[in-house]
């Protein structure tokens, strides 16, 4: 015996507790996503930070973006530059050099960060060193929050020039002394043994050449094609091969030449490797940055609420709807099985279509 319940639905009661549901649901979407954006701005906030090191420094503004002093590298914007000059000097062989002369190899470099609230001025005096006769200028880069120089100094002007770069009162100021004898040393050394290497290419192309133009002379006489073509092809290659060779041995002698060229002019001046970092107490650039980032991360989270409760939600509710579709039709699906199930046990018969 069936038992059938009467259901009345009250269509706009329903309809409007749905839509209480759906203006309830949009508010707590855009409740989480504001206070969501809010903590996370703090979070990533906190204060700001300065990280300074030995040749620059960076400040951040609590926007998780770093606004990086890099005066080290002398560059604009504090993007770094890769150079030869902006490469950390090799340090001396700890092998050591021998003999007892090693001081007279001695050579020095300094190396200096300069911090202060009025960049141009610092790098104007630094500048202007390069109007002295004895300074001689290699490297020079000025850019928004800094610059940065090396240049060499003669010896006898060293004093001097440190005294102008202590009154700028550099942050850090490093000295350092090391021999370059080993240095000197291996670089004559290796000259020497590519010299005698080049002489020898030397006489041995010289003899192949005297002993093909005999062998060449002697197959013409004899009139033996053949033999006088293999050996003009022998005596092609031969020369083509020791010509490279000579080639390959004067490059590597010029290369060492210019190195030892260059540990030498260390003996007679004295390099300077300096940095300006420009550090103000209220940077305006930097604050414009920080609320240029803020903006963006505002529309990016005000942009993310609209969606979410517009394409978002619709998108929402179709696949609600989908799922509910599917719970329909399972439930008709089990509805007749059970029916013909229960048929099935009392021995009934299923209807016939």
């Amino acid at each position: 015996m069936g038992i059938t319940l009467p259901v009345n639905f009250d269509w706009k009661r329903i309809l409007k507790i749905g839509g209480v549901a759906l203006i309830a649901l949009i508010l707590i979407t855009l409740a989480v996503k504001l206070v969501g954006s809010t903590v996370g701005t703090f979070t990533k906030r906190g204060s700001v930070s300065v990280t300074q090191g030995s040749l620059g420094n960076s400040v951040s503004y609590g926007l998780g973006e770093k606004y990086s002093e890099d005066a080290a590298y002398g560059v604009a914007g504090g993007v770094p530059e890769l150079s030869v000059r902006n490469i950390a000097p090799i340090p001396p062989d700890s092998g050591g050099a021998t003999g007892n002369d090693a001081e007279e190899y001695e050579v020095t470099d300094y190396r200096g960060t300069i911090e202060t609230r009025s960049k141009d001025e610092a790098c104007r005096t630094l500048f202007d060193l390069k109007a002295k006769e004895y300074v001689i200028f290699e490297n020079a880069n000025t850019y928004d929050r800094g610059c940065n120089f090396t240049f060499k100094v003669a010896r006898d002007h060293v004093e001097e020039i440190v005294a102008a770069v202590k009154a700028l009162k550099p942050k850090e100021l490093v000295e350092n002394t090391h021999t370059i004898k080993k240095q000197v040393e291996d670089f004559t050394s290796e000259i020497d043994i590519l010299q005698k290497k080049q002489a020898v290419i030397e006489d041995t192309l010289n003899k192949a050449m005297s002993a093909y133009d005999e062998i060449t002379i002697l197959a013409t006489q004899t009139r033996d094609a053949e033999s006088l073509a293999r050996i003009i092809n022998s005596k092609i290659q031969t020369i083509e091969r020791l010509t490279q060779e000579r080639l390959n041995v004067s490059t590597q002698l010029d290369r060492l030449a210019r190195a030892k060229a260059e540990q030498l002019d260390k003996l007679e001046y004295t390099y300077f490797y300096l940095t300006v970092v420009e550090n103000k107490f209220v940077d305006a650039k930097n604050l414009k940055d920080s609320w240029k980032a803020a903006i963006k991360a505002f529309v990016r989270d005000v942009n993310m609420v609209a969606q979410d409760v517009s394409v978002n939600l619709v998108t929402l509710f179709l696949k609600v709807l989908q799922y509910l579709l599917y719970a329909f039709i399972i439930l008709i699906i089990v509805k007749h099985s059970w029916n013909l199930a229960k048929r099935i046990w009392k021995g009934q018969s299923p209807p016939q279509a």
